[in-house]
């Protein structure tokens, strides 16, 4: 004679229960997952940005223009903003002589993700809070950390510096006391 399995009517429904909340989980984890692609998608689409394109930019005297953001200095841009749809802007910027540390020295702080100096010729000395005054010259180069506060004390007659800031706009905040 054959043996009846025998199963209780809770081990029944268990069974049941335990299917369809196996279902109810693998639908709920396919659902979150859907949601997590298109989060990813809509994400690298709105990083996404346009095409950049090559610029060149060579010396010349009159492409040096007064009209940057500080009255001291002079500004020549390199077209990096233009070509990059303002990701970057760099420009070379000639002080003008002599220095009048009244003008220059005003302690502030620019609203920038990143920013590099380079010192073409000349030298410059700067305070940056945290670091305190340095001389830089010719070939020294620094990056100042997004809203540091800086300024300008001294430089040469003579001073060139290429500056690269991240983004193109960007907001400069004076310090007053």
């Amino acid at each position: 004679m054959a043996k009846r399995k025998v199963t209780s009517r809770s081990a029944a429904q268990s069974a049941v229960k335990k299917k369809w909340h196996g279902n109810k989980v693998a639908k709920r984890s396919s659902a979150r997952k859907a949601v997590k692609a298109k989060a990813r998608a809509t994400s690298a689409k709105t990083r996404t940005r346009p095409k950049q394109r090559i610029a060149v930019s060579h010396h010349r005297e009159e492409d040096f223009k007064a009209d940057g953001l500080r009255a001291y200095a002079q500004y020549r841009d390199l077209g990096i903003a233009a070509a990059t749809h303002g990701l970057a802007q760099a420009h070379v910027i000639r002080l003008l002589p002599p220095c009048n540390p009244a003008e220059v020295s005003k302690l502030h702080y620019h609203a920038v993700e990143f920013q590099m100096v380079y010192v073409l010729k000349g030298w410059v000395k700067t305070y940056m809070d945290g670091q305190g005054e340095t001389l830089m010259k010719a070939g020294s180069a620094w990056t100042q950390p997004p809203k540091i506060k800086h300024m300008i004390l001294d430089y040469s007659d003579d001073v060139e510096l290429l500056e690269i800031i991240l983004p193109a706009e960007f907001k400069t905040v004076e310090i007053t006391a």
